[in-house]
């Protein structure tokens, strides 16, 4: 009995020397280790990426941070957030009032674009990238469901189908893109399909189709070009019936970022991309995280990542919520 009782007063006394000299961690933050902790993340497919970039970049100056990254929609990234299964929701779309009132609390970090997409192989692609088509045109495809083949757009189309593809899951993309028509994401009609990567497939894979994506999931980094069997249908921005010069800047994905930048491709269905937190954060290491990610060399890299970055007047503006 004694000796049990020895051993239980030699254990704490251990375990109490390895407490008291532990580094202590404030908000992911001690002075003998620095910024350390996890965060987790979820989200909009347009951000995925960029996160994925930003995560690794800051783990190479904070080796003790821990990240845990997933795509799942913006509607997934609010939802998460709001309830607490992760730090920060990757989102696409503006936040509706009701988000706001719960307590989001929205960071820009970039900027892209949803764009809308098409097959090369349909028989009116040559056709479509000449005349392209206006946003009422889209709305009578996507909402209003008023063209149902292409030649009831214009008489010089053929006959075919229309196959319309939108988002089956909640998403920023969705919400965007039917903004752009004055419209929310219930309101476009079309075979849903999940995800970004889903939408680009089912058009690659339909020469009759046509939908929306981020600019990330049509275009290739490494060539700066649109991948194979997806290409952009032109916007005929100034409704005259033809893609004129200053309308076509979607030659390659340095094109198109640069137009988004200037303000040429409009808003929507360009837009903001952000960071929510669930109100302002306490959290340390996520203000320095997020305050990483709006340093220059960050948002040097967006750019060549397919993102356009923010200047240094919002730079400043969103700093200012930390």
């Amino acid at each position: 009995m004694k000796k049990c009782f020895i051993v239980l007063i030699f254990s704490f006394i251990i375990f109490f020397q390895i407490t008291s000299c532990a580094p202590k961690v404030k908000n992911g933050y001690s002075k003998e280790r620095g910024f350390e902790g996890n965060i987790s993340l979820s989200g909009a497919f347009a951000l995925y990426p960029l996160a994925v970039i930003w995560s690794e970049d800051f783990k190479k100056v904070h080796p003790h941070v821990r990240f845990n990254i997933s795509a799942g929609g913006a509607g997934k990234g609010i939802a998460d957030v709001l309830t607490g299964m992760v730090d920060i929701g990757l989102v696409s779309r503006d936040l509706h009032a009701q988000e706001i009132k719960k307590g989001a609390v929205p960071i820009i970090v970039a900027k892209d674009a949803v764009i809308c997409t098409l097959n090369p192989d349909n028989p009116n692609y040559q056709a479509l990238l000449r005349r392209g088509l206006t946003r009422k045109e889209l709305a009578d495809i996507f909402v209003n469901r008023k063209f149902k083949t292409w030649r009831e757009i214009d008489p010089q189309f053929t006959a075919d189908p229309i196959n319309v593809y939108v988002r089956s899951d909640a998403a920023g993309a969705a919400e965007t893109w039917a903004k752009f028509f004055g419209h929310k994401q219930e309101d476009l009609q079309g075979v849903g399909i999940f995800g970004d990567p889903g939408i680009a497939q089912a058009i690659k894979d339909d020469v009759y189709g046509i939908g929306f994506n981020n600019i990330n999931y049509v275009y290739n980094l490494k060539t700066n070009k649109v991948f194979d069997h997806i290409d952009v249908l032109p916007l005929d921005l100034n409704k005259n019936g033809q893609i004129e010069a200053e309308e076509q800047f979607y030659g390659s994905l340095s094109d198109l970022t640069s137009a988004v930048a200037a303000g040429k491709y409009p808003a929507p269905p360009s837009r903001d991309l952000t960071f929510v937190t669930h109100n302002k954060t306490e959290s340390l290491l996520l203000k320095e995280f997020i305050s990483f990610v709006l340093q220059k060399q960050a948002q040097e890299q967006l750019l060549e990542n397919g993102y356009v970055p923010l200047n240094e007047i919002l730079i400043k503006e969103e700093l200012n919520k930390l």
